[in-house]
């Protein structure tokens, strides 16, 4: 990975030295950056699953304390609004560089106390408390890291590879899965089941804080983006980039929000929920749905690349249309498939997740494309993270109702009424607006 350059450009009708940065300083820092984060998100989602709902609540009633963990879950999502907006705007008035490095401190710091606090049986009611704090710290810093670093590759990108560039830091949600479930599957396998509920679980969270250093190293290496760099020389930023926002730009931001829904819904019915169904309902043991669920995320970080080729060679608006009419039809089949065996388990994973690649690769730079670059960290931010609220805050606990209530099939009807729901918006929005 080579240094940045410089180049001279004018300015004013002088030269100056503008420092520049290599395609692979570029990609790179926006993939470690969304891995460490979703690493960090990913170890609470299996948590919140597996090892909250037995520490941080009551145990009298096990279906109860699983909801309200899983309502902890959920607080992320709707912290992370907030955190686009907070991030957004110092992202569009200060930089995008400056800006990550804040997202990525807020979000480690949030998941290493998680592995520092005392339970139920130590102080009681206080317990959900701070976690229910720490796990907004957590949507907080996600909410500023992910419009970050799609615009830190897209802002870098050549021309005809914005899609490309986009899909990178899009990858570091397979890869923070991949590295969660290994960890918590490699603790399973060395440690006993009494050991790692009492302190094993801790491990992941704690020891994050390595990852976070790697992250800002990478990241304070880097300079600011070219397109944004423009934006400040010409003086085009605006005062409150969320007022502009919403005084110029609510079409793009009310599409883009449930153009994102169905991938929302998707990913966390494969993940969240379908851990806790399968674990627990349906008696898979917490190994073999990991060893599930990490052969699923493999095929969704290798369809992420193939979406960016196909999205910069037929427009990502395409690609999305019909990925979104696959996720409708794979509802009728996914109930089917999880409860045929472990076969069909796997077979439900691959195909879920696979699809889940699909749609992930070109949503970022989707979402991005509708808003110049004065506003683009907020109006990008904001959106994909009303989409989190919507789409995925309550997905696991809508679903568990569900199939409690009434069958695993109706989940899958929740699916196709995302994915329909997406595909209206997909429809409604023009060419330009997700593929320009």
């Amino acid at each position: 990975m080579t240094d940045a350059t410089t180049s001279l450009s004018p300015q004013d009708g002088a030269l100056h030295r503008q420092a520049v940065n290599s395609p692979a300083r570029v990609l790179f820092a926006s993939l470690v950056g969304t891995t460490i984060e979703f690493f960090d998100f990913y170890v609470y989602a299996t948590a919140a699953v597996i090892i909250f709902p037995h520490l941080f609540f009551p145990a009298a009633d096990p279906t109860s304390a699983m909801l309200q963990s899983l309502a902890t879950f959920s607080i992320a999502f709707f912290a992370r609004p907030l955190g686009a907006v907070i991030f957004g705007h110092f992202g569009d008035r200060i930089g995008r560089k400056a800006t990550l490095v804040a997202a990525l401190m807020t979000m480690g710091i949030s998941t290493v106390v998680i592995g520092l606090l005392p339970t139920y049986a130590t102080i009681g009611v206080v317990a959900p408390l701070l976690l229910a704090l720490c796990r907004f710290g957590q949507g907080l810093g996600l909410g500023g890291e992910w419009g970050g670093a799609v615009l830190l590759a897209t802002e870098n990108a050549p021309e005809g590879k914005r899609s490309w560039y986009a899909m990178f830091p899009q990858l570091g949600a397979p890869i923070g899965f991949i590295l969660s479930a290994g960890t918590f599957l490699v603790l399973g396998e060395v440690m006993s089941d009494e050991a790692f509920l009492a302190w094993g679980w801790r491990i992941p969270f704690v020891a994050s804080v390595l990852l976070v250093i790697v992250g800002l190293y990478v990241r304070l290496k880097i300079t600011e983006t070219p397109e944004f760099q423009k934006a400040i020389d010409k003086r085009e930023r605006v005062e409150v980039p969320v007022a502009a926002i919403f005084r110029s730009h609510k079409r793009s931001l009310a599409l883009g929000t449930f153009v994102a829904l169905a991938t929302f819904v998707l990913f966390y019915l494969m993940t969240v929920f379908s851990l806790s169904w399968g674990t627990t309902k349906l008696a898979y043991s917490r190994e073999q749905f990991l060893l599930v669920q990490m052969t699923g995320v493999v095929f969704f970080g290798l369809m992420i690349p193939v979406s960016g080729i196909l999205s910069d060679r037929f427009g990502r608006r395409l690609v999305l249309v019909l990925t979104t009419i696959g996720i409708g039809i794979f509802g009728l089949v996914m109930a089917p498939l999880l409860t045929s065996g472990l076969g069909g388990a796997f077979v439900f994973s691959i195909l879920g997740l696979g699809l889940m690649g699909l749609t992930y690769g070109p949503i970022g730079a989707a979402l991005a494309a509708p808003f110049p670059t004065a506003v683009r960290y907020t109006g990008a931010s904001m959106t994909f993270n009303l989409a989190g609220i919507f789409g995925a805050s309550l997905a696991p606990y809508i679903a568990t109702w569900l199939a409690t209530n009434y069958s695993l099939g109706h989940v899958g009807y929740y699916l196709m009424g995302a994915a329909l729901i997406t595909l209206v918006c997909l429809l409604l929005s023009n060419e330009e607006e997700v593929s320009g």
